[in-house]
């Protein structure tokens, strides 16, 4: 099932794009593929029975026929992954939705949401996992088999050697209240965090050593985040993309800063091992990247932490140059 057909784009070249839409002087604005957010791919997950063997649908960003029969979804045209998931444990099939199509004028946007995830099998399973609703380059790892290391099954391995000035899209948001965090392996804990939906362009200069482990020099940043509800769309804004160590600039924030801990990206290296990407620095002016990573989020938190109902409306996503 398709949603709406239109050309192909191979998925890891971010130097095609969809088009090219002169805007004032002195610039060019260039949609992502895919980012019209229009073309959704349908995929058919049938839950174990143990847990209740429901039929679940899960959306792509992405064009072909419906996949079924519990096949692993890998991108192979579109850029665009989700935080939708099908996972098997120990032999049991459950998925997980929380990026959705919606409709929006003659085409589509996509909604991100903060869902908790349940299941509930009389005198077996009683699990509650919050799941925040993102969409991301790369891929996501399937089939998820257990709840570890969060970042491990997400692959941000676009390459990418362009500067761009600024990120642009069309927005609207609905952050929600406060955070719980509910990992499914403990009790559900009320955190006294208001939530916020966020948006993350991070450019890197990346390299591998001999080992197979990857590093990287930061060399752009494109970084917000929404407190307040905002439900009427916001269409062209833009986040400017600063270059360079941004530690002493008035707009820095904390959560601009090198990644470290948890919230470590990977990626595949050469062997095709999924590695932590290590950010070690702050690149020299003039560095050209290697790679990007752009993530829209409906929370703040990182893994299991979030605010149930907190949605994230985005379409229209493209980058911003000097001309």
């Amino acid at each position: 099932m398709k949603l709406k057909c239109g050309a192909c784009v191979g998925w890891a070249c971010l130097l095609s794009v969809l088009a090219v839409q002169a805007q004032g002087k002195g610039e060019r604005v260039e949609l992502l593929p895919f980012g019209d957010m229009d073309r959704w791919m349908v995929r058919m997950v049938e839950e174990s029975f143990v847990i209740g063997g429901k039929t679940k649908y899960l959306y792509e960003v992405a064009e072909g026929d419906t996949l079924r029969n519990n096949t692993p979804y890998h991108n192979t045209q579109s850029p665009w992954a989700t935080s939708t998931v099908m996972a098997k444990v120990s032999g049991v099939y459950k998925s997980s939705i929380t990026v959705f199509p919606e409709q929006r004028g003659d085409g589509f946007c996509a909604r991100l949401e903060t869902r908790m995830e349940e299941v509930k099998v009389l005198g077996l399973v009683n699990i509650s996992v919050l799941a925040t609703g993102s969409l991301f380059l790369g891929e996501m790892m399937e089939p998820v088999r257990d709840t570890k290391n969060p970042q491990s099954k997400l692959n941000h391995r676009i390459a990418f050697e362009r500067c761009p000035m600024a990120l642009e899209f069309d927005y609207k948001v609905q952050p929600g209240g406060k955070q719980i965090k509910a990992t499914g392996f403990s009790r559900r804990q009320q955190l006294d965090v208001w939530n916020k939906a966020e948006v993350c362009l991070l450019l890197q200069r990346r390299w591998e050593d001999e080992e197979g482990n990857m590093y990287a020099e930061r060399v752009g940043t494109a970084y917000e985040r929404y407190a307040e509800a905002t439900l009427e769309w916001q269409n062209g804004h833009r986040v400017p993309v600063h270059y360079g160590d941004i530690r002493g600039e008035e707009f820095f924030k904390p959560y601009m800063n090198l990644i470290k801990g948890e919230q470590i990206p990977y990626s595949q290296n050469s062997r095709g091992e999924m590695v932590p990407v290590r950010e070690v620095g702050w690149a020299a002016p003039g560095t050209a990247p290697t790679h990007i990573i752009l993530r829209f989020s409906s929370g703040d938190g990182g893994a299991y932490i979030g605010a149930p109902d907190a949605k994230f409306w985005i379409d229209n996503v493209k980058l911003v140059y000097e001309d």
